[in-house]
């Protein structure tokens, strides 16, 4: 079983599915995914930490584990003691979007208007203490603007006030997103990525619009209970190697804007303490309340 600590449809979940579904045929056993959506991932964390450590109850990992051990004062799991790590699954882009009939056609455009007119322009993104949120935090330190972040209950809203002209950007995961740039509805000025986007490549990324040290993603990875032997662990992440190169699963995610990731264990142990040093700085920085 693969617990999921998001709602079934969104990017995550269609993530999980692909790769349990093409690591079940690897392993010979159905990998079956158990939707467990609450704040925290605390639901879904605490019944794979809870659960035999015999490599047949799996975690989908995110970056939210690592932003949540900031934003949580007294979390009931620990994501580095409390689990086995496997391997690293996928990171998903984020862009900056403006609505279609924006005079914005640069994100130089957008940032000289912010500079202009200081605390004036918005920025709309999910839930506080969201990656969208956090990155539209960062954007706006590395960028060196004053702006108002604005968060929403969900994407649907952040959209709905984009096109009302409620909001002035967005930062939101690409995929998602790419039906309405790909329509004109929205028009995205930058992703915050390394490199550009494979699904969006006439899009800056933030550095060449000139915002420096500002990547940011969403991602999500595999682990198991603390204590699963490690050769139930080798076993899981071969089959985890085999779905990430197998056709299907590329064919059906990358057209997504999913970046299929992979790795050993120890890579995903040091990304894991790596964001999560990282995304504490920005929550002190932008003087996010704890929950």
């Amino acid at each position: 079983m693969l617990v999921v600590p998001f709602a079934p449809g969104g990017i995550a979940d269609l993530t999980a599915r692909a790769v349990g579904q093409a690591m079940a045929a690897s392993l010979g056993q159905p990998v079956v995914v158990d939707n467990r959506p609450s704040a925290g991932s605390i639901v879904a964390s605490q019944a794979v930490a809870r659960a035999a450590p015999d490599g047949h109850t799996l975690l989908l990992m995110s970056n939210a584990h690592a932003v949540s051990a900031s934003l949580f004062r007294n979390l009931p799991y620990d994501a580095v003691r409390d689990f086995a790590p496997i391997s690293l699954l996928a990171r998903f882009d984020l862009g900056l979007f403006v609505a279609g009939a924006s005079p914005h056609r640069t994100l130089v455009q957008w940032l000289a208007q912010a500079r202009a007119q200081p605390g004036r322009m918005t920025i709309g993104t999910v839930v506080a203490g969201s990656t969208q949120h956090l990155a539209a935090e960062l954007f706006k330190a590395r960028a060196g603007v004053e702006a108002v972040v604005v968060p929403h209950k969900g994407t649907p809203a952040v959209l709905g006030a984009l096109r009302a002209g409620e909001i002035d950007l967005a930062v939101e995961i690409l995929g998602p997103w790419l039906p309405q740039a790909q329509a004109g509805v929205v028009r995205a000025l930058a992703v915050a990525s390394a490199e550009r986007s494979a699904v969006l490549p006439q899009v800056p990324t933030l550095k060449e619009a000139g915002v420096e040290r500002c990547e940011a993603s969403s991602w999500n990875a595999l682990a198991a209970p603390a204590a699963t032997p490690a050769a139930v662990l080798q076993r899981l992440r071969r089959a985890v190697d085999r779905a990430l190169h197998d056709p299907a699963v590329l064919a059906q995610l990358q057209p997504l804007g999913v970046r299929l990731m992979g790795g050993t264990p120890e890579q995903l142990y040091q990304w894991l303490q790596q964001e999560t040093q990282r995304w504490s700085e920005v929550v002190r920085s932008a003087k996010i309340e704890l929950q």
